[in-house]
């Protein structure tokens, strides 16, 4: 036995210890440090960040699960509860999947445009990472040729990464509150598109930076698809029991297509970065 393996190890190679609760600052300062580096050496100068659900699907896969369901039915002696509410989900996928396919398209034109722009990777198209929207919105970077980041979170079902993400800017975080910093720290413009808990979780924490001016830089604030927003917030009623000042609606812009999402960014931040 050599002298070296009597050493005892080094703090910093002690994983036992790193995993611990003692540890814990260490881990949130390496969520901070690690995604900068990378950052800084990938040339990503800002973003464009992308919000929606994980469980929206392209439409060839909203139409596959539509058809799946409907042979089911078919084939049903009785029809069920269950089969019922499958066919009401698959329905509404296959109609949401319009959002998937928008993302997609957005992302590409968003791409295109900032691969012309000199002076670094400017407006990169920043993603929580994992199916759905995120998918989608790395999928239209990677059509144009551009790179993309995903910020994706170590969750017990949904969350996998994607295979579109740029693999030297795809991130795998265990807190929330520091990936939640990513997004916002480089982002020069931000997208909503439909999602349930975690993109209204992201959207209102955005909105409450916005109005509180906690971020001062100005971020255009994009809704997609205000027929489903609409549906699901009442921003009128906020305005109508006080709650929210009628400026506050100023902070977002409702858009439903692609090319009308690209023109407003554009605009915006040409104005405001260029």
């Amino acid at each position: 036995m050599s002298k070296q393996d009597d050493w005892p190890q080094k703090a910093y190679k002690n994983l036992d210890f790193l995993n611990s609760a003692d540890a814990r600052s260490l881990r949130i300062l390496a969520e901070y440090l690690e995604p900068q580096d990378r950052f800084q050496k990938m040339g990503v100068q800002d973003t464009v960040v992308f919000f929606g659900s994980a469980r929206i699907a392209s439409r060839h896969k909203a139409r596959q699960r539509l058809r799946k369901v409907q042979n089911e039915m078919d084939n049903a002696k009785r029809k069920t509860a269950r089969l019922k509410q499958e066919m009401a989900q698959a329905t509404a996928g296959l109609k949401l999947s319009k959002y998937y396919e928008d993302a997609v398209e957005l992302a590409r034109l968003m791409t295109t445009w900032s691969q012309g722009l000199t002076g670094g990777r400017r407006f990169v198209i920043s993603s929580g990472g994992g199916p759905g929207i995120m998918e989608a919105a790395n999928k239209g970077a990677a059509k144009a040729g551009g790179p993309s980041i995903g910020l994706n979170i170590s969750l017990p079902f949904e969350q996998h990464h994607n295979p579109y993400i740029t693999k030297e800017l795809n991130f795998e975080f265990h807190y929330f509150f520091m990936r939640k910093l990513w997004f916002l720290y480089l982002a020069k413009a931000v997208v909503v598109f439909p999602g349930g808990f975690g993109t209204l979780d992201e959207f209102m924490e955005v909105l409450t930076l916005l109005q509180t001016r906690k971020v001062e830089k100005k971020i255009p604030m994009i809704i997609y698809g205000s027929e489903f927003w609409n549906e699901v917030i009442n921003f009128d009623a906020l305005t109508k029991w006080g709650v929210i000042s009628p400026d506050d609606l100023d902070l977002f812009q409702f858009v439903d297509s692609p090319e009308e999402a690209f023109a407003y960014l554009q605009g915006a931040l040409t104005q405001l970065y260029l």
